[in-house]
């Protein structure tokens, strides 16, 4: 027999498989202590209270011989066939690496094609970046294989259910060396250290079935043809001159500032999008522990590093938390010389003695005046413009202006600075006046209820450090509701964050398999994924 079961536990009970295996026999009224198999589900933790309780939904096998099904279920990826349709894959984040996959599974051959570098040779282009505050336009923390999320964190929780199977994605990365308890925690963290060779592998699974992966290779343009009083996408030149042809599923991720300015040029329709901008707050990670688990002493030996996740509305605005990273460091993210940007990641084992997250205000099309001018790209200029105030506020260098929390809230110098894991270091600067009166405001007032609901929270033991700007991307490409083509441009598919349809590795990897499945759809039958039967696609 196959029972599943849902238990609360103590964080010590949880993590000793004893003393849960003794517990789950109990329940199943095996005195006797005999328990074929059982393997947890999901695990969450609920820390609303104390004590913290761990939450479990455990799969039991009870008899001698019966197993529990595995957790998930392995693709079994087959060789294109020669003479296989192409498909023109621009970026190899997420959005563009599951779209090839996809692509295979559907018999077609995916060219993904990577400005930037392969994940071993990006890592150096980053330390030099990190240690000597050179960045290299085409290789840095939000450019090369993987996209932005390979080197800033990993986090895989995604709201993005109805869209698509997130199952599908986790195991996927599962199958490419991720660890196993991303399919089972509600907030499933793969971490910076080991991302990278998951990246790794989802290349080389491309490669080895007959698609293709191409670095250092920097798409200026689209291929545009005149069909039956249409345009279409048939391709894409480079910047060397030469081309790609297929239809092309643009997957750029939300930085590649470029290319929007080329579809700008090419009257490739786009339009400005809202997005958030404000800061990244960095607290001890010992303090937030003691605020989310209620405790003085911390989240002791059982319990991971807290998380915390907080938002408000403030004058017609959300101000939130975003992208938390416990147990990690802010790093630069500039993706061209003259930007500050900062963005946090953490490590798999989130052991970093600081925690951080993005403290953003929401921003629509002309919440900021000046920028009106720039049109479609009303967002990124504004974008920009920040980028580059910060950056010469800071003596033109990789050094993040920063300001302690309750001075910012309060418009005061802050006279020094605490310890911060960023690496190039902080500049004490007044954060409250550099940032635009509309952002700043709704961030004060949002700190200072932020730290009604947490006591504590609001502390000058807690830095702010800025740029936060790359939440999203400040450009939408339209697409047709139910073909995911451009609505004027055809067999051209707008993809992941960098389109505005995605915000996160999962809800963009998922948005990039949809998007081969509508292209492929357009030619024939879709299989499903044991590949044992074709249905049409709805």
């Amino acid at each position: 027999m196959i029972k599943e079961l849902t238990v609360s536990l103590s964080p010590e009970t949880a993590a000793s498989d004893e003393a849960l295996h003794k517990l789950l026999s109990s329940k199943l009224n095996r005195k006797d202590g005999r328990l074929n198999e059982w393997r947890v589900k999901r695990r969450s933790i609920d820390a609303r209270r104390n004590p913290v309780r761990v939450n479990l939904t455990v799969i039991c096998a009870q008899g001698e011989d019966l197993k529990v099904p595995s957790g998930y279920m392995p693709v079994d990826f087959r060789h294109i066939k020669a003479g296989a349709p192409q498909v023109v894959i621009v970026g190899a984040g997420p959005a563009g690496l599951f779209a090839a996959l996809r692509a295979i599974e559907l018999g077609w051959k995916p060219v993904v094609l990577e400005r930037g570098k392969d994940v071993e040779s990006r890592r150096a282009d980053i330390t030099e970046l990190n240690r000597n505050g050179f960045v290299s336009p085409d290789s840095n923390y939000c450019f090369g294989e993987g996209g932005a999320g390979t080197f800033s964190d990993g986090k895989l929780f995604t709201r993005s259910k109805k869209r698509g199977n997130v199952n599908e994605i986790l195991s996927l990365l599962v199958q490419h060396g991720a660890q196993e308890e991303i399919l089972i925690d509600s907030h499933p963290h793969i971490g910076s250290d080991r991302l990278p060779h998951v990246m790794k592998n989802i290349r080389q699974s491309i490669i080895e079935n007959g698609g293709e992966v191409r670095f250092n290779t920097k798409v200026s343009g689209l291929l545009l043809e005149m069909k039956d009083g249409e345009r279409e996408a048939v391709g894409v030149y480079l910047e060397d001159g030469s081309e790609v042809k297929g239809p092309v599923i643009l997957a750029t991720g939300h930085s590649a500032r470029d290319v929007y300015r080329f579809l700008d040029q090419q009257k490739v329709e786009i339009e400005a999008k809202g997005l958030a901008i404000g800061v990244r707050l960095e607290h001890p990670q010992k303090l937030i522990d003691a605020i989310q688990y209620h405790s003085p002493a911390g989240r002791g030996r059982w319990l991971p590093a807290a998380e915390y996740s907080f938002v408000a509305q403030v004058d017609g605005r959300g101000v939130y938390s975003f992208c938390m990273c416990p147990g990690g460091v802010v790093v630069p993210a500039a993706s061209s010389p003259g930007e500050s940007v900062v963005n946090g990641m953490s490590a798999s084992s989130r052991s970093s003695i600081w925690s951080n997250s993005g403290m953003v205000v929401e921003l629509h099309p002309g919440d900021i005046p000046g920028f009106s001018e720039y049109g479609n790209l009303e967002m990124m200029a504004l974008q920009e413009a920040l980028e580059h105030k910060f950056f010469e506020s800071a003596e033109k260098t990789l050094m993040a202006p920063a300001q302690r929390m309750k001075d910012f809230c309060e418009g005061k110098d802050s006279k020094n600075l605490p310890p911060s894991s960023y690496i190039p270091g902080l500049i004490e600067r007044r954060l409250d006046k550099l940032l635009p009166t509309f952002i700043a405001q709704r961030l004060q007032k949002g700190f200072a209820n932020f730290g009604k609901k947490a006591k504590g929270f609001l502390t000058n033991e807690a830095t702010l450090i800025g740029l936060e700007s790359r939440t999203s991307s400040p450009v939408r490409i339209p697409r047709d509701k139910d073909t995911l083509q451009h609505i004027y441009v055809k067999n051209l598919y707008p993809a992941g964050e960098g389109a505005g349809y995605a915000g996160g590795i999962v809800s963009a990897a998922i948005d990039g398999r949809r998007c081969v499945d509508s292209l492929c759809s357009m030619e024939s039958t879709i299989p499903s994924r044991n590949g044992t039967e074709n249905t049409p696609h709805p």
